[in-house]
């Protein structure tokens, strides 16, 4: 009983904070995607080429979390956007005063469009509310088909699913059809890319949808 009393005040005090973040997210007319994946997934590289395609067409910046090194903002740093690290020292997931903390180095950036790259995990990022515009996860077929079965929570609430490195599914037991339908038996209104950040497959697609996507929200706010 006190270990759930001591988690409900820890979310309640995230929420709390989460909502102060939406309300900046909103006001500034920014769209935030909160990453979310387990470790090896490719996630920092579809981030990477995400900033790639985007980068003439919008202000784009990215917080990158990890529990050790810096070396994923080293990699962003290279594409020459602005970008934050939080180095969480062994917790597995971001949570939203940290994100407040991080986002401050960022606000005279005057972003449309920002990427926070969550800790390699598909159980707490799922709880921890970022106060961002939707949660994006990032499924690789070297998973194989069954994640979503395995950790529905985050596929709950996540808006979008990434099928990543489809150019492998010659090389690995998985199936995209068993994995789609794994994934929408779990939440139906997901939206489902399937991408390849070695030949690009539906990176296009991808960054389209942000696109479009990221002006709505600009709209609405």
């Amino acid at each position: 009983m006190g270990i759930l009393t001591v988690e409900r005040k820890l979310l309640e005090k995230n929420d709390i904070v989460a909502q102060e973040l939406r309300g900046l997210f909103t006001s500034s007319g920014m769209f935030v995607l909160n990453m979310v994946s387990s470790p090896g997934s490719g996630k920092t590289s579809l981030v990477e080429a995400t900033i790639k395609a985007l980068q003439r067409r919008v202000r784009i910046g990215v917080i990158e979390g990890d529990v050790q090194t810096d070396l994923d903002a080293r990699r962003i740093d290279a594409l020459n956007v602005p970008v934050v690290q939080i180095v969480t020292h062994g917790a597995c997931h971001l949570e939203a005063p940290l994100v407040r903390d991080a986002y401050r180095q960022l606000a005279d950036a005057k972003l449309d469009i920002l990427i926070i790259e969550n800790v390699g995990n598909l159980v707490c990022p799922a709880a921890y509310d970022l106060g961002e515009s939707l949660k994006v996860v990032v499924a690789s077929t070297t998973e194989g088909d069954d994640k979503p079965l395995k950790y529905p929570a985050m596929f709950r609430h996540a808006r979008v699913l990434i099928i990543n490195k489809v150019d492998l599914i010659p090389y690995v037991q998985c199936s995209l059809e068993t994995l789609r339908a794994n994934a929408l038996a779990i939440n139906p209104s997901l939206v489902i890319f399937e991408t390849s950040c070695t030949t690009s497959q539906g990176i296009t697609a991808w960054c389209d949808w942000i696109v479009s996507e990221a002006a709505s929200h600009a709209t609405v706010g």
